[in-house]
């Protein structure tokens, strides 16, 4: 890895001073055994929205959501989910020194596809020593649809240098066309690349293949979790606790008109895995459950990741400084009639303790 890859790894994530006006602390717990690992319980402050929608775009924009990043010498690099009234959904890069400014941070459109391509995942791959960007695509030409696709750069400022995509799975999974399968999220262990999604129906996935192998060579889907569809839906991400052989993976939930993330947590990344916070009455992060807004402006904690340790494949994040960048919307814009006219807008949460 670049010497500035290395130094990102071992970087700070304590940028949210100026954000104290809104309730955040700029110091982080330093627990070294934060008590959520034995209880389950989770608290959160959040900030106002800090990005959203271009308002002053050219051409009409509906959201900018699912967001995914890293932090390298000091400045963020953003991908997310990029939505046009029109109906066109691609991806957006910005890059910005501090999330108080991210809303106005230069947005740079990728130009990977022509269709339909979204939720992104990014990090570096030490073993190839390269970026990678992972994420869904609906390509017509390749009766792929859904499917995990990838693009890779060494140099993830420069938003046009990222190759274009390549599909990591060449079959739809097995059920038929009719079977779906979204929001991919890769991590390693020592030896292995692991690949989890969900169906939007109650089921999480996981396949698996050797690093030497990675992005190809994937096993069959396994099954890891089951449940309602409402309770287990979408935008999966697993994590690496650092310091501990342990792993987390929190999931979507549906509510009562609005969403929010469960919790569950391994020893391995084959699981099996244990429910840590996994109902309503205790969540990972709902709105008006263990989320405290100064100003309310959404009742959905939905789409979104948690700010990482590190920059590689294996993910890590310190159990004793969460943070989670996710997407939100209030009860009206959760209402529109099409999923893909929600005005989702990218804020910030900061656990705070039990």
């Amino acid at each position: 890895m670049k010497s500035t890859c290395r130094r990102c790894v071992a970087a700070s994530f304590r940028v949210f001073a100026v954000l104290a006006a809104s309730g955040f602390s700029a110091e982080a717990p330093n627990s070294a055994s934060p008590s959520w690992l034995a209880t389950g319980q989770f608290h959160w402050k959040c900030s106002p929205p800090l990005l959203g929608a271009d308002l002053k775009a050219g051409e009409p924009e509906v959201a900018l959501k699912d967001p995914t990043f890293v932090q390298l010498d000091g400045r963020w690099h953003l991908f997310a989910t990029h939505r046009l009234a029109s109906g066109t959904v691609n991806m957006q890069y910005l890059s910005f020194t501090d999330w108080a400014d991210a809303g106005r941070a230069t947005r740079h459109t990728l130009e990977l596809h022509d269709q339909y391509h979204c939720a992104p995942q990014v990090f570096w791959f030490t073993p190839q020593k390269k970026w990678y960007l992972v994420y869904q695509l609906a390509d017509k030409n390749r009766a792929l649809k859904f499917a995990p696709y990838f693009s890779t750069t060494s140099d993830i400022s420069d938003p046009k240098s990222w190759t274009k995509p390549q599909p990591m799975i060449e079959k739809l999974p097995e059920g038929g066309d009719k079977t779906k399968w979204i929001d991919f999220w890769v991590i390693c262990d020592a030896t292995k690349a692991h690949l989890f999604y969900t169906s939007d129906d109650g089921r999480f996935w996981r396949r698996e293949t050797a690093k030497s192998s990675f992005p190809l060579g994937w096993s069959k889907s396994e099954l890891v979790l089951k449940d309602a569809k409402d309770e287990l839906f979408e935008a999966s991400h697993t994590y690496k606790l650092r310091g501990r052989e342990q792993f987390l993976t929190i999931i979507e939930a549906i509510g009562t008109g609005c969403r929010y993330y469960k919790a569950w947590i391994a020893d391995r990344l084959d699981g099996p895995w244990k429910p840590l916070a996994a109902t309503k009455d205790k969540p990972f992060a709902a709105a008006g459950v263990n989320v405290d807004q100064a100003a309310p402006w959404t009742s959905s904690i939905s789409h979104g990741e948690l700010v990482r340790s590190g920059a590689d494949e294996m993910m890590e994040i310190d159990p004793a400084d969460l943070r989670f960048v996710f997407q939100g919307v209030d009860d009206t814009g959760y209402k529109e009639n099409r999923y893909g006219s929600i005005p989702w807008r990218i804020g910030l949460l900061e656990h705070t303790g039990s």
